[in-house]
């Protein structure tokens, strides 16, 4: 029989993956709606989904839409635990391993096809593997191109397979709708879909130029180039990631000013932290916001320096809200986020010459020395005495 040819690159995506760590755990929410998370959803079931649950989602609403939902509080510990036992399938099956969030990963097998098989057979054991091994459900998407494999994975979600053979690329890709491109969002889309696009085949005829006159330059040549299945960029082992991020859901209950301060303070804190422990620094601050309309803004501000002080990315945080307080007021504030970009490694730092004054890195150092040794809350600010800071969302090593 005739097999067509099949490309390199696998898309590895746990299912739900919070949510399913807990119907593993406790039998008896499996084939049931679960919630993880209160306040804020950080994570549903299938099930939960099938009722119009969705992550982020405000707790209440998620109740209301899905009353026979069983709601749980979330444990770090066990996804942590549970994604590095998954992480250790992946390397397992090929050096050539690309991580991009704790429940999913590029998988390079173009080379392993005399010891493992074809990329599809590698997948189907992958899938046997991640079952058997770690007792969870990951759906893979095989394709040539990464982008085409995650492509892949998303539709075969839950639980699937599915291979994207090389010479029925454009066959599958072009009828899929527009929001499948990366870079779609809802404003984008929009765009498009008042102009009458509504496919990616659609997008991938309009030309680029007519993209680009309608998107941008830069957005108008990524979205062409991707509905035409160009992506040429390998998967990368060993990528240290290019910014980091924290965020806190507020709910529908208006905070005031001295409540943001304390989310911000301790968004700040959290994110400092996670930096010195990586041996990195940044130079560029953004501020996320979700309003109680939905709409969602940015606010960013790059420091002439490079720095690793929570006092300066603090104090850079809340010039940024203090410059949205009107806007705050007016709409709303659901979630505060803090990102963190422009890293670079910690030796790039220019040293300055100790003109006098005390080294501002010796309060940091002692604080988390002190922490290192005797936990995160053995020193805190005193704003946040007997505050909840919310769940720390586990994460891929730096």
């Amino acid at each position: 029989m005739f097999v067509s040819e099949e490309g390199p690159i696998l898309h590895a995506d746990l299912d739900a993956f919070y949510a399913s760590v807990e119907q593993r755990d406790d039998p008896a929410l499996r084939g049931r709606p679960v919630i993880v998370g209160g306040g804020v959803v950080l994570a549903a079931s299938y099930e939960a989904k099938a009722c119009g649950v969705r992550t982020a989602m405000p707790g209440g609403l998620a109740r209301s839409l899905c009353p026979q939902a069983v709601v749980v509080p979330p444990r770090m510990s066990a996804y942590t635990e549970a994604s590095r036992a998954v992480f250790r399938v992946f390397e397992h099956t090929t050096p050539l391993v690309e991580g991009l969030s704790i429940d999913e990963a590029f998988l390079d097998v173009g080379g392993l096809a005399r010891i493992a098989g074809s990329p599809s057979r590698i997948a189907a054991r992958l899938r046997q593997d991640v079952a058997e091994q770690v007792g969870l459900p990951i759906t893979v998407g095989v394709a040539r191109t990464k982008f085409l494999a995650k492509v892949a994975s998303g539709v075969a979600k839950p639980d699937g397979l599915l291979v994207v053979p090389v010479d029925g690329e454009l066959a599958f890709l072009h009828p899929l709708p527009v929001e499948r491109l990366w870079g779609v969002g809802p404003v984008t889309a929009g765009k498009l879909r008042r102009r009458g696009i509504t496919t990616v085949g659609q997008v991938a005829r309009l030309g680029e130029a007519t993209l680009v006159s309608m998107l941008g330059r830069g957005t108008g040549r990524h979205l062409h180039a991707l509905a035409c299945n160009r992506d040429p960029r390998p998967v990368r082992t060993g990528q240290r990631r290019h910014s980091m991020g924290a965020q806190r859901a507020l709910g529908r209950r208006r905070r005031s000013p001295e409540e943001l301060d304390a989310v911000l303070a301790a968004l700040a804190e959290r994110l400092a932290r996670r930096l010195r422990a990586a041996g990195r620094v940044c130079r560029t601050v953004t501020l996320r916001l979700r309003f109680a309309d939905f709409g969602r803004a940015t606010r960013s501000h790059t420091l002439r320096d490079p720095t690793t002080h929570t006092a300066v990315i603090l104090a850079t945080a809340r010039e940024l809200l203090a410059a949205s307080r009107s806007t705050v007021e007016d709409r709303g504030l659901t979630l505060l986020g803090l990102t963190l970009s422009n890293l670079d490694d910690h030796g790039a730092v220019q040293l300055e010459l100790p003109f006098g004054g005390s080294d501002p890195g010796a309060l940091d150092a002692t604080v988390d020395s002190i922490r290192g040794r005797f936990g995160a809350v053995a020193v805190t600010r005193a704003t946040l005495l007997g505050q909840d800071e919310g769940p720390s969302v586990p994460l891929l090593p730096d």
